[in-house]
């Protein structure tokens, strides 16, 4: 019993509809990385179903209790596959269908869509295999290769631009360097990766080197999915970037912020990043999940900006004073006090713990930098509300391909202008929604975890190439293992070359 459980796995949710009705059949669209299982492995895979075109943007849903998907499968030795499903109801006539291949590689794996007992047109879709589970250490051997089946962007903007500084890159001339800076340093910690043949291999510097876990974490995962060109970096393991242009020693030097007056080499941030290695993992809250768990659709929202968040910056007490003054547009408060406890009696009591879904109850989210960039943009600009983006020297790797006004609405950095905003949404709720839309769009096509592993893996082959002596494994690193996955029995495709 338990086994025929594993093979047919079936599910569905009990979300209520609203103001449905009936679906042309012709019109549903089913697509995403996660019908290509073979070919792209990812932590959880995931697609996407279209019930009323992609291009739907009305008020209409579905309900969950219509929809039902069978993924089924055998492994070699003819059992039954075990997969996790899971079905994210975006309540906009789409679905998210996301699921995880977990023990053994999988063969003739079948999808299989029905909507009200009947399949839908192109169900089933099959697989031949091997479906491998993400912990398989099983790498595709051309990048090439892995790049394509992941119709990855090789010829991003900011890519170019952070590597534009550095034209031949000699790690030995700096390297030394390097670590008189930041070894024993209380105010940065770095650590010094090599990947040499597909293993990964550190040595840290610094006091605080717990984030290393990150960087660990999506190398090893790179590692089991593609064979990668031997390359050795710096990676800073704090929120801020650290290579100021003004200095005149400036070396290669990887973050996951940057800013205008820096020259870091930017990367994803650990915190999309992690959510991405962790999708139907050990976090609640990925790019995938804050779309399935909209409680209300846009007509239902409340109509004032909502924020909560620590005391990172006099910004954020301004924020508060502003929402203060005006209650009727603005609920936000401070979840903590730790830069500026001294006026926690004046900006307190602290508000307490709010879900990252509850957010979407209301129409208008602010991102305003804490230290540095906030991390959250990604997760309220796929959240259906609109986002109102203060204006900041600080960014992330795919801030250069956001519009304001088409993704965003732009908020002075000294805020004088929110109140503004806030009635401007107010008062062009069609505009309002059509800018929270396009939001809601960028993410889906911009920032998921398949453009995730795409960005991280465009930047490492780039930079490899820039490299000029032949990567070594310097005397004393850590080769990490910790992650790394296990050994399956590998079964590559065979493809035909033209």
């Amino acid at each position: 019993m338990k086994g025929l459980l594993w093979k047919l796995a079936i599910f569905s949710c009990s979300i209520s509809a609203v103001h449905s009705t009936e679906v042309n059949r012709d019109e549903i669209v089913v697509k995403g990385p996660g019908l290509m299982p073979d070919k792209i492995v990812m932590p959880a895979r995931y697609f996407f179903i279209y019930f009323r075109g992609e291009k739907y943007s009305g008020n209409e849903t579905i309900s969950s209790d219509d929809v039902k998907v069978v993924v089924s499968g055998k492994t070699k030795s003819d059992l039954p596959c075990r997969v996790w499903p899971n079905l994210l109801n975006r309540k906009d006539s789409s679905f998210i269908v996301r699921y995880k291949v977990v023990g053994d590689p999988c063969y003739d794996f079948i999808i299989n869509i029905a909507y009200k007992s009947a399949v839908i047109p192109g169900s089933p879709f099959f697989t031949k295999g091997p479906v491998y589970p993400d912990e398989c250490i099983c790498p595709e051997e051309n990048i090439d290769h892995w790049l394509a089946d992941n119709s990855c962007n090789t010829n991003d903007k900011q890519i170019k631009a952070d590597l534009s500084r550095f034209h031949k890159v000699d790690i030995d001339a700096f390297y030394d360097q390097a670590i008189k800076r930041f070894n024993n340093s209380y105010s940065a910690s770095v650590c010094h990766y090599v990947v040499k043949s597909n293993e990964v291999f550190r040595n840290c510097y610094g006091q605080h080197v717990g984030f290393k876990m990150f960087m660990d974490s999506i190398l090893l995962s790179i590692a089991r999915k593609v064979v990668m060109p031997d390359f050795e970096l710096f990676v800073n393991l704090g929120d801020w970037p650290l290579m100021k242009l003004s200095q005149s020693n400036l070396f290669p030097m990887f973050s996951w912020c940057g800013s205008k007056e820096t020259a870091d080499i930017v990367m994803p941030t650990y915190e999309v990043t992690e959510s991405s290695l962790q999708c139907m993992g050990r976090v609640s809250l990925d790019m995938l999940s804050v779309q399935g768990n909209v409680d209300k659709t846009w007509d239902k929202k409340e109509e004032k900006l909502f924020w909560r968040g620590r005391d990172s910056n006099e910004e954020r007490l301004k924020l508060i004073d502003i929402a203060r003054s005006r209650p009727d547009l603005f609920n936000a408060s401070l979840t903590n006090f730790f830069f500026f406890k001294d006026k926690e009696e004046e900006y307190g009591p602290k508000s307490k713990h709010v879900s990252f879904f509850d957010f979407f109850n209301f129409k208008y989210q602010f991102n305003i930098d804490g230290t540095v960039a906030s991390y959250r943009l990604p997760y309220l600009l796929a959240g259906d509300a609109l986002v109102l983006k203060q204006q900041s020297d600080y960014y992330e790797h795919y801030y250069h391909r956001l519009t304001p006004w088409v993704h965003y609405v732009p908020v002075k950095r000294d805020l004088s202008d929110l109140i503004e905003k806030v009635e401007w949404a107010k008062a062009n709720d069609e505009m309002a929604k059509t800018i929270a839309k396009n939001g809601a769009n960028f993410a889906r096509n911009n920032l998921l975890p398949q453009h995730i592993f795409c960005y991280h893996v465009s930047l490492f082959l780039e930079w490899s190439k820039l490299l000029t002596r032949p990567v070594v494994v310097r005397d004393g690193m850590e080769h990490v293992l910790e992650g790394r996955g296990k050994k399956c029995e590998c079964d590559r495709i065979v493809r035909d070359e033209l």
